[in-house]
């Protein structure tokens, strides 16, 4: 069984003023895809890691009986295709903001904004291409943390809840090297809070 790119909850328009509609395509029909298509490639001649989900494999990395090479393609192209899972289903129309996350956030952090500070340091201050995180960690204890290039959570243990691409192919047409731009953006886009 193949990975499979997911569909987009909303058009690629959807999010407009805050990411517009060309980044959206080429971000998910481009990267998002690459990392589905080198997901399934590195997986060939793993006919039994083949129908495991991307989180399982990922929860898994480090015990999988695969070749360094191969781990190092699942790690990569199944954390890009698990982050962007994510990452995509965050976004979109407002909705009632999630009670039942925000008491955890204000138990953890204090307040939402202090934890939409705390949030917009990691993803602001994350040298290079990577992500920035809220989870849950092993101890079921909220975390902000980011990681490098399409490291994902998954492989820590830690259950993503938020996750912020801060690579520039999802910022770069509209805000150039305003990544602080882009991240003051999102937080428009995003459903959740």
């Amino acid at each position: 069984m193949k990975h499979e790119l997911p569909k987009l909850p909303y058009s690629y328009d959807a999010l407009e003023p805050h990411i517009d509609a060309q980044t959206m395509e080429i971000h998910h029909s481009k990267h998002h895809q690459g990392y589905v298509d080198n997901l399934n490639k590195a997986l060939e001649k793993y006919p039994g890691l083949q129908s495991r989900s991307v989180e399982d494999l990922l929860s898994a990395l480090h015990s999988l009986k695969v070749e360094e090479g191969d781990r190092a393609a699942i790690q990569n192209n199944g954390g890009g295709h698990a982050n962007h899972s994510l990452f995509w289903t965050l976004m979109g129309a407002k909705k009632e903001l999630d009670r039942g996350l925000a008491g955890e956030i204000e138990s953890a952090f204090g307040d939402v904004a202090k934890f939409k500070e705390l949030f917009t340091t990691a993803a602001t201050t994350r040298f290079g291409s990577g992500w920035a995180w809220l989870v849950k960690d092993e101890n079921n204890k909220l975390q902000i943390y980011s990681t490098a290039n399409q490291d994902s959570p998954l492989t820590l243990g830690h259950t993503p809840l938020i996750g912020l691409d801060v690579w520039e192919h999802a910022y770069y047409l509209k805000y150039q090297n305003k990544r602080a731009d882009y991240i003051s953006a999102w937080w428009s886009a995003l459903k959740l809070l």
